[in-house]
């Protein structure tokens, strides 16, 4: 009985790369405030945001179809939680990496948002510039190391504690929605599996309007205000550490509540 399949591996790879990119879309804040171009970098992070949403679509289907893929002698309920574990674990491993690549991509994103504006908001424009020997000379040079200097400043009084509690709960129910959902539909009479799997939908949308109130607006002000010298970089620094810790924890925090968020999207399924 072969727990790791090829689909497996495909689905786990193509969520490492998207995690990845939702971990990076963070530091375009502070890119923005480095060069002072924050509706760009919004633009930009807006842009990245987008291309994660839609490629956790796409994921949808691939994972739901490992149902179809569950050996006949083994025990279907097990055997996906237990793949579907690996893919939550996966996330947070997505998370670390776009943690270690974090002050890279704050250079990187630095020069895309000035060419971003340069090129009048063209984002395939910026991209294809890109795609030579120089242009990947000159990403490549933007590579570092992650360093405890980047802390240096930080403290429990800079770091914004209730987003920290938000954002956990945010990145754990984004982390679940969608196979919590696909899990619920083997819990749940036939007649209900439909229902359970387009519960998911209602999951990531609850997610996605408490980061609409509570994160997306203190984040925009907060640079604006870092732009203006109307507050401190290092607030900014703060919350960008907030953000990508806590999305860290909630992903970690899901294996908790993976399995009793499958049972509330069943009853939930069988109640409307």
């Amino acid at each position: 009985m072969e727990l790791i399949t090829g689909k497996l591996i495909i689905i786990s790879i193509f969520l490492l790369i998207v995690t990845m990119i939702e971990t990076l879309a963070y530091s375009t804040r502070i890119s923005g405030a480095r060069v002072k171009l924050i509706a760009t970098a919004l633009s930009l992070f807006g842009t990245l945001i987008i291309v994660s949403r839609f490629s956790t679509m796409i994921h949808q289907p691939l994972t739901a179809k490992l149902i179809a893929e569950v050996p006949k002698d083994a025990n279907t309920l097990l055997f996906i939680e237990e793949q579907y574990r690996i893919l939550i674990s996966i996330t947070s491993i997505g998370v670390v990496l776009g943690i270690l690549l974090f002050p890279t991509f704050i250079n990187i994103f630095s020069r895309a948002i000035v060419q971003l504006s340069n090129e009048r908001g063209s984002v395939v424009s910026v991209f294809f510039k890109q795609l030579n020997a120089k242009g990947i000379r000159k990403v490549w040079k933007c590579f570092t190391l992650p360093r405890f200097s980047y802390l240096k400043g930080i403290t429990l009084k800079t770091i914004p504690k209730r987003l920290f509690v938000i954002n956990v709960i945010i990145s754990a129910v984004f982390t679940v929605g969608v196979i919590s959902s696909i899990y619920a539909s083997l819990l749940v009479p036939t007649k209900y599996g439909q229902a359970a799997l387009m519960s998911s939908g209602i999951i990531n949308g609850i997610a996605t309007i408490l980061l609409s109130l509570f994160i997306d607006p203190k984040s925009s002000v907060l640079a604006d205000r870092v732009v203006k010298d109307q507050s401190v970089y290092i607030y900014l620094k703060s919350y960008s550490l907030t953000m990508v810790s806590s999305k860290l924890v909630g992903t970690v925090m899901a294996q908790l509540l993976f399995i009793p968020a499958a049972y509330y999207v069943a009853w939930f399924a069988k109640w409307i």
